[in-house]
């Protein structure tokens, strides 16, 4: 059983009495084996598994417990164990209540709130103070949801004083927002724990326990729905001293101040570390024990057997580093893909990717662009979730984005028009729309917005005689629309024949084959791949366009393939949107960000540019505390082999580089460090 495997210390916290248990596990401390023990003794004591809640940081995590817990349980009741990420378990709950919730992506709510932004001439007010871009304001407003609890305006005048002359009409935006999400049912992943914390303050779900993985990354929103539960015993592990999400709105104080917050509280330390040999964890405790000691722990080595000393290589420049390094993984007897270059700055990965693909090494970049985020993917899913939903006005808008001439403020006219023009049916206003008998598009006339004022009387469709349309297409009332162009009657052709052909079909790899062979997604795949070839000169080189369209077409083939298993469409698109993060990014050396690092582990490790300056990133860390809580985790995710590199020169940039202070305090260059 899984207690059976569990050391002292994990069996202690596993089986603890019911009430408010904090477990400390450091790095590499076995949490996920006391976690799955400690569901294992719920269960063996009787507890109804429905009243069981796990709450993790991915839904990877949450289905590697279940997996594990169904070697010594059935099925039947592991399955009723309610887990997943906060967001996967607030959505489950919310569409049972809400079901035509429709869950948008970051993305797809920018462009619904800059549309609201746009309506406000902030020029002509003539104010003392320039305003925030659409996109500053909607990255603030998103932030506040998971770090606050007060008022919009108390928060951000906290941050920014010298904007309380504007705060009234950001007020105004953000409440118009809220109310167009409303209308439209959609959902940000912060409404989703929103919504949910609501509903939970007036119904109460009584769950016997609740567990909670990753409890250092909390933010003040979690925190807050983890109360809304209400649990009659509250399970939660973490490690303070892997904290490293502040920027992200994740709350230390969660953490720091459990003991205090619940007087019952019960506080267990998991210290011994079964990843990483006895050089390496020495070297991880002399930094982090630089910080202030909140949970007083160290950790222990776990694990016997040949230990090497952690490496430190220096470079005269920094390009050299990084060919270096290649050289030397190209070397080892270390598979590629068990190997990790892990950096502070994204502008690391840069050389290194490409010394190892001169080298003829693979690698895959966990920390660039996610495939599903890429334009080109992108496009295609939002053609799906409109088909899935077709009142999702974001989806549509983010299509027509690419129809030039038509931005965000007239593709939500275009979406309205169709609106109206099929009786609020949407697909029947673009394929078979009514005139007759129908009330006018705007009766209170509103010139601002360009609506019609009269649906016969809009204009005329004549203009466009010479495009030699389809006699459904020119008919359409859509083309007398005053402000739509030439090129935005071309795409709308070649939506309007996409959609004729796939309306009455559900399977998503038929729908997907039809949407990348169209003309549609063949000019997508032109004006992405043109974009991607322009040199600065403004001229487009050929042999770059035809590479991006081959990586394109790769990508796209990619999806089709993820799409084979399904049989709905509907399920297809929300694997995509929960989960698509966390698939398979491809083979090769890892190269991670130390946040992309986090739960990882590796035989042989490589953290490089550890210079002042950008390891730690005194331009971007919120404190240097947490930036020695990011290099404790990532030295921490070496098992075997830690190489810690830098170079003393960047001849680019012609900038000399200081050593950074955490090889001062690890002990590996002596003197204590002098900040400059």
């Amino acid at each position: 059983m899984p207690l059976q495997s569990l050391n002292e210390e994990q069996l202690s916290a596993a089986t603890a009495p019911l009430g408010h248990n904090l477990i400390i596990a450091a790095a590499g401390t076995g949490k996920t084996s006391t976690i799955v023990g400690r569901i294992a003794h719920l269960l063996h004591k009787g507890t109804d598994p429905s009243k069981i809640l796990l709450l993790t940081f991915t839904n990877k995590a949450a289905g590697e417990m279940i997996a594990r817990l169904e070697r010594y349980f059935p099925k039947k009741i592991v399955s009723q164990i309610e887990s997943g990420t906060f967001h996967a378990v607030s959505y489950r709950w919310l569409k049972v209540i809400h079901p035509n919730l429709s869950l948008k992506q970051p993305s797809e709510l920018k462009t619904l709130f800059r549309s609201i932004y746009e309506k406000r001439n902030f020029e002509r007010m003539n104010l003392p103070i320039a305003s925030f871009s659409a996109t500053y304001l909607y990255e603030m407003y998103t932030l506040y949801q998971n770090a606050s609890l007060d008022g919009f305006d108390v928060w951000f005048l906290e941050k920014y004083p010298d904007h309380e002359v504007l705060m009234d009409i950001y007020m105004d935006i953000t409440q118009e927002f809220e109310k167009e999400k409303m209308e439209y049912g959609f959902a940000s992943f912060n409404d989703l724990l929103l919504h949910t914390k609501s509903y939970l303050e007036n119904n109460a779900m009584d769950f016997q326990e609740v567990l909670v993985d990753e409890y250092q990354d909390t933010n003040t929103l979690q925190g807050a729905l983890i109360d809304a539960l209400k649990p009659h015993s509250l399970f939660c592990v973490g490690d303070y001293d892997q904290s490293i999400y502040a920027f992200n709105g994740a709350n230390i104080e969660n953490i720091a101040t459990y003991s205090k917050r619940y007087s019952d509280a019960n506080v267990f330390t998991l210290s011994v570390n079964y990843r990483s040999t006895a050089p390496i964890l020495s070297l991880a405790n002399r930094v982090i024990e630089r910080n202030e000691r909140i949970y007083p722990k160290k950790l222990k080595v776990g694990r016997m057997g040949k230990a090497h000393l952690p490496k430190l290589l220096i470079y005269n420049d920094l390009f050299e580093q990084y060919q270096s390094i290649a050289k030397n993984i190209q070397k080892t007897y270390t598979p590629n893909d068990k190997i990790a270059v892990i950096f502070r700055n994204n502008s690391s990965a840069d050389g290194i990717e490409a010394s190892l693909r001169e080298a003829g090494i693979p690698c895959r970049r966990k920390s660039g662009t996610s495939f599903f985020d890429a334009r080109e993917i992108r496009f295609l899913l939002d053609i799906l979730s409109l088909l899935v939903n077709p009142k999702d006005m974001m989806a549509f808008i983010h299509i027509y984005e690419y129809a030039y001439g038509v931005g965000a403020t007239l593709s939500k006219e275009f979406f309205q028009c169709f609106l109206h023009f099929g009786n609020e049916n949407f697909m029947q206003g673009v394929l078979y729309p009514q005139v007759k008998d129908l009330p006018k598009l705007n009766p209170n006339k509103n010139v601002q917005l360009g609506l019609f004022d009269n649906d016969n009387e809009i204009g005329s469709a004549a203009r466009f005689k010479h495009l030699n349309l389809p006699n459904e297409v020119y008919s359409h009332p859509l083309l007398k629309h005053p402000k739509i162009t030439q090129d935005g009657v071309k795409f709308f052709k070649d939506f309007y024949l996409f959609l004729r052909e796939v309306k009455d079909i559900n399977n998503p790899s038929t729908i997907l084959n039809a949407a990348i062979s169209s003309k549609l997604y063949g000019k997508i795949i032109d004006l992405l791949s043109t974009q991607r070839a322009r040199l600065k000169s403004g001229e487009i080189d050929s042999d770059k366009k035809n590479q991006s369209k081959e990586r394109i077409e790769r990508k796209a083939k990619l999806l089709l393939e993820l799409s084979k298993p399904y049989n709905d469409l509907r399920r297809f698109v929300n694997a995509m949107i929960l989960g698509g993060g966390e698939l398979s990014e491809g083979e090769g050396v890892n190269l991670l960000t130390v946040h992309a690092s986090k739960g990882l582990e590796f035989p042989e490790v490589y953290v490089v540019d550890l210079v002042d300056g950008r390891f730690p990133n005194r331009k971007m860390m919120s404190s240097i505390e947490e930036e020695r809580r990011l290099f404790y985790v990532a030295v921490t995710r070496a098992m075997d082999k830690l190489y810690l590199s830098l170079a003393k020169y960047d001849r680019v940039k012609k900038i000399d580089y200081k050593p950074s202070q955490f090889l001062h305090e690890a002990g590996l260059i002596k003197g204590e460090f002098v900040e400059g």
